[in-house]
């Protein structure tokens, strides 16, 4: 490194995440959910948290590092109708790397095919289940990635030469960020085997993985570009992971609002015969009968609030 280099350690250019928010729509509309809806938002809370939990970690991983780079968390890239959602984006003077982090609950092991596999232990019992492969996930994100840097290039040359480096530029890791889980990669591949680590390894992966490469050293106005580059095309995520909750509990609230208006008119209609004032279920008003002059009772009597068209509470007879 040069003698008048400024950056001496890491700088976050974006920290803020998608998930931070996400949680707290989530916690407003659990105070208003009630049975099964409710436990269903619970539950996702607790996996929002976790994800939320694991990138915390990778972050004080990074932060400790005294690495000279640059870092953009929660980075939403979208190209050509293709979208991708990085948890870590970190661009140093040797290499840059997309970070996908997993705080998974339960022991983890990688086969010959590359299949994930998680075992959780309930007590004496154990169960074992298929999970989408995280180095399924980011390969996707690396493969965006290579061709919005592709599209970028205007020169056939430094196109074709930026697309046959990628591989060597850009690098996949797979952090896992529970400190309980025990990741057992002894048969997988070792392309995949090599991607996956714990959170307590990932400073020393880059090192070892930067040290590795003698021949390029970027100088810091060009991983600054780099960084300045992405940070440019991040877009504000389209996507509300809260609104099937939303519309749930509108629904739920809905019926919850039906059924006591319904209750309602009829302790009213119980009480007409034993008062010469009807109230409004609605809002409290005095009501009169009135008699239906179309639509499928027409003829019929029943009670409208004296506010109308203000208010338009009915109580049938």
């Amino acid at each position: 490194m040069g003698l008048f280099d400024k950056i001496k350690g890491p700088i976050f250019l974006k920290d803020d995440s998608e998930a931070e928010n996400q949680l707290l729509a989530l916690k407003e509309l659990y105070e208003k959910a009630e049975g099964k809806l409710a436990n269903e938002i619970d539950m996702e809370i607790r996996r929002v948290e976790a994800g939320i939990y694991g990138e915390k970690t990778v972050r004080f991983e990074l932060e400790n590092s005294h690495i000279p780079m640059f870092v953009i968390h929660d980075l939403f890239l979208e190209h050509e109708g293709l979208t991708a959602q990085i948890d870590y984006l970190i661009i140093t003077r040797k290499r840059n790397y997309v970070v996908e982090c997993k705080n998974l609950f339960g022991n983890i092991e990688i086969n010959s095919a590359g299949d994930f596999i998680r075992t959780m232990s309930y007590g004496r019992n154990t169960k074992k289940e298929g999970i989408y492969s995280p180095v399924t996930q980011n390969a996707r994100h690396m493969e965006l990635i290579k061709k919005i840097r592709s599209a970028e290039r205007k020169n056939v040359f430094t196109k074709a030469l930026s697309e046959k480096n990628f591989s060597e530029n850009y690098k996949s890791i797979i952090v896992l960020a529970n400190p309980k889980t025990v990741l057992n990669a002894r048969y997988a591949k070792k392309e995949i085997r090599n991607q996956v680590i714990r959170a307590d390894q990932l400073v020393s992966y880059i090192k070892k993985t930067d040290s590795a490469r003698e021949s390029i050293t970027w100088s810091e106005k060009e991983i600054e570009e780099l960084a300045s580059f992405f940070l440019g095309i991040h877009q504000e995520p389209k996507v509300d992971y809260t609104a099937k909750y939303r519309e749930a509990l509108e629904a739920q609230t809905l019926s919850a609002e039906e059924e006591k208006a319904q209750e309602l008119s009829e302790t009213v209609v119980e009480k007409a015969s034993d008062s010469a004032e009807v109230i409004c279920p609605r809002c409290g008003a005095s009501m009169v009968l009135r008699k239906a002059k179309r639509g499928d009772n027409a003829g019929k009597e029943f009670y409208g609030c004296s506010t109308f068209p203000k208010c338009r509470g009915i109580v049938q007879l």
